[in-house]
Order: structure tokens, then C-alpha cells, then sequence
């Protein structure tokens, strides 16, 4: 800090002493009031005319400090910038520059931070196996015919032991447990009959583990986990079941196996694209949970629908959309849902009264887009029960290894991969030449208009409900029961050994139906065992049928031949046909899998 001096008269002139902004604020000479701080001496190497400006500088900070309220000295101030002005000329006669104005720091009020975008999470798919053997193939029936008599076997041996629900082993380590866990997977075929005998966790046996995790659909690590373990301990007699009744449900299917055809199993939650006997690609999907299940069907695929509009349900108007719209009367406007009336005309959803269900007596209907149901395509597959395979806005549930969610139709993981295996061989957008693959998908999409497009041979397609089934190979294959479907209520009491006879169609049936009829009839006539008795005089009957009235009283013994006989000719023979309803229940059995939909196998 220099040393302040004694206050001297301000030597110079009016223009000099004050800057451009102490004339403009009108501020006048006898406004300066003497101080202390006027006036300091220049520093050492500083030229007359730069103390003058600082010290202009500092006069000009006094003129405001005077026309504010007074405060603290001059030199406790922060000096304001000096504004530009005239220099008086140095004794030898030029004048110094004047120093460039600074500029002032403004204080601003704070700016929020912008909010950060969420970004969406990556979409993750659900592993699923790398098998190429098909779930569906012609020669599945009776491979899991065969594999349920086997696993028979099993249960009539003992089955295998329970392991601790407890048990954690890690590769190398020993456990007592580990002999039972080999007798298990010796006698599925996972590890091999000559695998040495140990309780140790070797790697024979967490390749047998990582084999059983993928006949089981589970994530192929090789580590005994929750999933593996829960597995590992379902009983033989139930493993018997589910091939049982998966070979059951497979009769009377008439599905044509071609060069190419796609199978959904339902418990697996799988589409398989099978060519040439090979599945080319697999997709997670997302089925029909417990309480709207999907159903089987087997039919064909004719069309592929870009940017497809979505005809609600009636289910769904009563028991989804009629509860939503009575807490939030603009949820069908901000889902691009349109209400038509009769003749498609649109009627505003305020006309409605939604406290009753007379909504369900229109159709509610949602504009194509991406946040459609249906998503960006639909594959069209003509059945009875109405249900399809199609996008989905919800794609994270494709990220799950419990995938039971849709309302009976199938919703396809990477679904425009799908259609391009569909569309293989069918005319591009441009005609003969082209063809339809990612970039011409991609475009016809993003054009937002509705465009059918039907593959150059229609192509089968099958939903199937198999918990287990046996493959060429050899190998048995299970997944969960997830509709219970395999131990119906009804057959609950039957004892587990008798379940095999449904493996045999056609034969229980008819002894179940029949029975009852005959022994009814028994009771209902208890004169009929006197029937031997009448059935020896039948030739003289008819003998006695002419000489009737020439001897009435010597044929008195063999009258009571003649009243039986008129008691049991053709009035007692129609009932016998009754036992014709068997049939009727053996035309029954395949309502699994409707027939019909499709022409004869192929």
C-alpha cells in the first residue's frame, strides 16, 4: 500500500479530473469532498501521468462512494474500474495510452443445472438355449412316449434321493452329497455310467450339471444354485407325469412338418424357426400368463402387418380399460385409443358413462405407432381362438427368466430378425430382384402406414404345451408346469402308476364310458335270468306258433315260452347301441391341439 500524503489542492483541470461517467451523472468539482485518500504518490518506476490515472481512479470511487451511504474509508473499497480517459502530456510532450477498461464481474443469480435426460436402459435378452434340435419334430410323440415308459422305470426302482436344500458346492470341493448327485444324473444320462465313484465336485461332474441345467432350460453355468437344486429334487413319478401328459396332449395332431416351420412351446417361452429339421434361430418370448393362458393351435402364417392397429378385447375394455377410464378420463386419449360406434363412427369418450359397462358394446381401437400394443408388427396366423404373434412396447420383460405376462398371444423378442427369416424368398420393396432384409424392414416401418405383406408360401405354425419331451438324442427335456395342466384336479386322487395308462389313448376311455351302461341294465330287469330257461324251447316255440288254437290247454307247458319271446325280440335290442358315445369321447381327446386349421401332415 503506498503512504498516503497530505491532502493538496487537485492541480488539474476539470476535464482531466473527472471520467465521461462522473460528467454524465452530472457530478460537479465542488461535489468532490476532500479526503485523506485523494491523492497518492506514484510508485517507484511509475511515470506522472500513471499516478495521475490511478489516482483518477480512485477520485472516480470517492464520487460514488459520496452519492451512496456512507461507510467504511475510501481505501476499504474495491476500486472500480477507471473509464478512459484524456492523459495529460508527459514532460516530454506525447501522451501515454490510456489503459484498456476492465470489466466489471456481475453477479448473476445461480442458473439450475439442465436435468439429465434418462437415458433408456440398454435392452438385455433372456438367454436361451443354443440347441438345434427342435422342441417339435415327427418323431416326438412317440420319443416321449417311449422316454415316459423309462422314466416308469425309474419310479418303479426307488427314483433318486433328495439332495439338502442347503447344499452350496463349488468345483473341487467334497460333500457327502455328492454321491447321490451322481446317482441322479447317471441315471438321466447326463454324466456317464463309468464316471470313477467320489464326493468330490469335479469336472465330469459340473459338465453333467451344466448338460442337466440345459435339458431343463436353466442358465447353463455349471454352478449348483437355487434353480439347479430345485430341479434336481422334483421327484422321478413327476418327471414321469409331464412326459405323460405331454405325449398325451400331442395325440390327434395333424401339424404338416415342412422344410420350414416355427414351434412355440409354451412353458419354455421360446419361438423356434426350424429349417431343414435344424432350429436357424431361436427368440425369447413373452406368453399368456396363468389366468389368460395361451392356447394351442396349430394353423399357418399368411401375413406379416407393419405399423398394425389393435382391436381391444372385450376382456380387456371390462376389466382393464372401464376401471382405468373411471379414476382417469383422458387415459384412452393419451394412449391413442378411439372409441367407433356402428358404422365406425367415433364417439367422444365423454358421451360414455363409464360407471356402468356399456363401453363393452363398442369398439375401442389404437392408432399404429410405437407405443401401440402390438408394437410395429404383427404376425398374422388366421385360429379360432383369435391370438397371434407381435412386437411389444414393453421389451424389458424379454430381460426375464419368468416370462408370463401377455393376454394369450405371444409376444417375439428381436420380432423384425423374425420376420426377415419369415419373408426369406418373398419380393423385396422394389419388386422381383429385392428382398426384405434389415434396412428394408427398418424402412418400411418408419414410412408409419399400414402395410400387409404375405410370404411367398403360407408357413407353419404351431403352439404347443410340452413340460417334457424327449428328443432323437436320446435326452428328456422339462420345464415348469405353469398353467397345471399335467395333474388336473380330476385326476389328482389317481395313483401316479395309473397315469401311464393315459399314454395309451383309445383304450381307457372306452372301458371308463361303457361300463356303467351294461349294469344299469342289469338292475333295471331282474326277471332276465329266467331268460336260459326260455332259450332252449325257442325251436319249439316256433314250431308251436301254428298249431296255437287246435291245442290251447296241452300247450299250457309251453306257453310261457311264447310270452318271453314276445318280451324280448326287438324292443330290448335297441338299447345296445348305446355304448356309441365312446367314440364321441375319443373325438374329444385332441382339443389341445384343434384340428382342421391346417391340411393333412405334409
Amino acid at each position: 500500500m503506498p503512504a498516503r500524503l497530505p491532502f493538496s489542492k487537485p492541480r488539474l483541470r476539470l476535464g482531466a479530473s473527472l471520467s465521461p461517467l462522473a460528467l454524465a451523472l452530472g457530478v460537479t468539482v465542488q461535489g468532490l469532498a476532500p479526503g485523506p485518500a485523494h491523492a497518492q504518490a506514484p510508485a517507484p518506476g511509475q511515470t506522472q501521468a500513471q499516478g495521475q490515472t490511478q489516482g483518477q481512479g480512485q477520485t472516480q470511487g470517492q464520487i460514488q462512494a459520496q452519492n451512496q451511504v456512507p461507510g467504511p474509508p475510501a481505501a476499504a473499497l474495491a476500486p472500480a474500474a477507471p473509464a478512459p480517459v484524456a492523459a495529460e502530456p508527459a514532460p516530454g510532450g506525447s501522451a501515454q495510452p490510456t489503459a484498456p477498461p476492465v470489466a466489471l464481474p456481475v453477479a448473476e443469480a445461480p442458473v439450475p443445472a439442465p436435468a439429465k435426460k434418462r437415458e433408456p436402459a440398454p435392452l438385455v435378452y433372456a438367454r436361451v438355449s443354443s440347441d438345434p434340435v427342435p422342441t417339435l419334430a415327427p418323431g416326438t410323440f412317440l420319443d416321449t412316449l417311449r422316454m415316459a415308459e423309462r422314466y416308469q422305470a425309474f419310479v418303479e426302482a426307488g427314483g433318486w434321493e433328495s439332495l439338502p436344500a442347503d447344499l452350496v458346492l463349488k468345483p473341487g470341493a467334497r460333500n457327502p452329497a455328492v454321491p447321490s448327485l451322481r446317482h441322479h444324473l447317471t441315471l438321466t444320462g447326463d454324466l456317464p455310467a463309468d464316471a470313477p465313484p467320489s464326493d468330490r465336485f469335479d469336472p465330469p461332474l459340473v459338465a453333467a450339471v451344466t448338460a442337466f441345467q440345459a435339458r431343463h432350460g436353466l442358465p447353463e453355468t455349471g454352478i449348483l444354485g437355487r434353480q439347479t437344486l430345485a430341479a434336481l429334487n422334483v421327484p422321478a413319478r413327476v418327471r414321469q407325469r409331464q412326459l405323460a401328459a405331454s405325449a398325451n396332449r400331442l395325440i390327434g395332431s395333424h401339424f404338416p412338418f415342412g422344410d420350414r416351420y416355427v414351434i412355440v412351446n409354451i412353458p419354455s417361452a421360446t419361438v423356434e424357426a426350424v429349417e431343414k429339421g435344424q432350429v436357424a434361430r431361436r427368440y425369447v418370448a413373452v406368453v399368456g400368463s396363468p389366468d389368460k393362458a395361451t392356447p394351442a393351435v396349430e394353423t399357418r402364417i399368411t401375413d406379416i402387418n407393419f405399423n398394425p392397429t389393435w382391436t381391444v378385447p372385450v376382456s380387456v375394455v371390462k376389466n382393464e380399460i372401464i376401471p382405468k377410464m373411471r379414476k382417469d378420463a383422458g387415459w384412452l386419449a393419451r394412449n391413442h385409443i378411439r372409441i367407433l360406434g356402428p358404422g365406425g363412427v367415433e364417439v367422444n369418450p365423454t358421451a360414455i358413462d363409464w360407471k356402468g359397462e356399456k363401453a363393452v358394446n363398442y369398439t375401442l381401437r389404437q392408432d399404429p405407432g410405437f407405443d401401440n400394443s402390438l408394437g410395429q408388427v404383427r404376425i398374422d396366423m388366421p385360429n379360432r381362438h383369435a391370438v397371434y404373434m407381435h412386437d411389444t412396447p414393453a421389451k424389458s420383460f424379454f430381460a426375464r427368466e419368468v416370462r408370463f405376462h401377455s393376454h394369450g398371444c405371444v409376444r417375439v423378442g428381436q420380432v423384425k430378425e423374425f420376420v426377415g427369416w419369415l419373408l426369406e424368398g418373398t419380393p423385396g420393396p422394389n419388386g422381383p430382384g429385392s428382398n426384405w432384409g434389415a434396412i428394408e424392414i427398418e424402412t418400411g416401418i418408419a414410412a408409419g402406414d399400414r402395410r400387409d405383406i404375405k410370404p411367398v408360401k403360407p408357413i407353419p405354425v404351431a403352439f404347443v404345451y410340452l413340460t417334457g419331451y424327449a428328443t432323437p438324442d436320446g435326452r428328456a427335456h422339462f420345464r415348469d408346469d405353469i398353467y397345471a395342466l399335467d395333474n388336473p384336479p380330476a385326476a389328482a386322487a389317481v395313483p401316479d402308476v395309473q397315469i401311464t395308462g393315459a399314454i395309451t389313448p383309445r383304450t381307457t376311455p372306452p372301458k371308463a364310458v361303457p361300463a356303467p351302461i351294461p349294469a344299469r341294465a342289469a338292475e333295471a330287469d331282474p326277471p332276465k335270468p329266467a331268460a336260459p330257461e326260455t332259450s332252449a324251447p325257442k325251436p319249439l316255440a316256433a314250431k308251436s306258433l301254428a298249431p296255437k288254437s287246435a291245442a290251447p290247454k296241452s300247450a299250457a307247458p309251453d306257453s310261457p315260452a311264447p310270452k318271453p319271446e314276445a318280451r324280448t325280440p326287438a324292443p330290448k335290442l335297441p338299447p345296445a347301441p348305446k355304448p356309441s358315445p365312446a367314440p364321441k369321447a375319443l373325438a374329444r381327446e385332441p382339443v389341445m391341439l384343434p384340428p382342421g386349421l391346417v391340411g393333412p401332415r405334409a
